[in-house]
């Protein structure tokens, strides 16, 4: 016997099937936990998150006309939620999550070797950092259109924005993206002028020990009032903005190594 479509299963479902409303919302499920994952931050909100789109589909699948896919209806549904989250949750720690986090969506190669699987762990932390660390709305383009694979015009349906304003926030994304990894594997331009002794004075203690985010707010505050060190230092500079664009007081371990190793090529000079 062959699966039933997703238009069979909505049509079971709208006449009282609970068995297809289930099959049909657990076809989805990954995906909108997946999503609320890399917007919220966390798998204690992802999971609020879930809950509360399922179930406002089980309650509202009789008002989804099909105008748009049944996935575009659940990703504005868990976009909605997860910006009552973002506002309920505002000046509280944001929870770094991996991209390999247990509950998160992964295909690994069985033929990987330990050596192999622990280079894409960390390759995987390095890019959810970076894409943490992007503005929200280029974050959420970004996650609908290259993690989720929507098209351009679904991804601007669930945002609610024109098409070319979806594509202009992916490109901006993406450019981003890309200088955030750059930075994080330490490619960064190597400082040409001499060192700053109040930048070694005060915060050659950092080098040694984790970094957090009053470590990145103190460097922000030295490299902002010395013109030397922001211009000789540039890598430095790029570790501490990116760090200080993550949400919350948690700073993920590829951004804390950024910096130490920025730092330290700068008080090395």
């Amino acid at each position: 016997m062959r699966p039933r479509t997703e238009v069979e299963l909505m049509e079971a479902a709208r006449a009282g099937d609970a068995g297809a409303l289930e099959e049909l919302l657990c076809r989805h499920e990954q995906q909108v936990y997946r999503f609320g994952l890399r917007m919220c931050g966390s798998e204690e909100d992802a999971r609020d998150v879930l809950q509360e789109t399922l179930l406002a589909a089980f309650r509202g699948l009789h008002t989804f006309r099909g105008e748009a896919a049944l996935s575009t209806w659940l990703y504005q549904l868990a976009r909605t939620y997860c910006g009552r989250l973002r506002r309920l949750r505002a000046g509280m720690p944001a929870a770094f999550e991996p991209l390999d986090a247990p509950a998160a969506a992964q295909v690994a190669a069985d033929e990987a070797t330990p050596d192999r699987a622990s280079l894409a762990r960390q390759m995987g932390e390095v890019l959810q950092a970076a894409i943490l660390a992007l503005p929200e709305e280029q974050r959420e383009a970004l996650t609908l259109r290259d993690v989720e694979g929507l098209t351009a015009e679904e991804a601007a349906r669930v945002v609610g924005i024109e098409v070319r304003a979806l594509k202009s926030r992916l490109h901006r994304a993406r450019v981003q993206l890309r200088a955030h990894v750059v930075t994080l594997l330490g490619e960064g331009a190597q400082p040409d002028a001499p060192g700053c002794a109040e930048l070694a004075r005060e915060l050659s203690e950092y080098v040694a020990r984790d970094v957090d985010q009053a470590t990145c707010a103190r460097l922000e505050a030295h490299l902002s009032r010395c013109s030397r060190c922001a211009r000789a230092h540039g890598a430095l500079k790029r570790s501490v903005s990116l760090c200080r664009s993550i949400p919350g007081d948690a700073v993920p371990a590829p951004v804390r190594s950024a910096v130490r190793q920025a730092l330290a090529r700068a008080l090395a000079d």
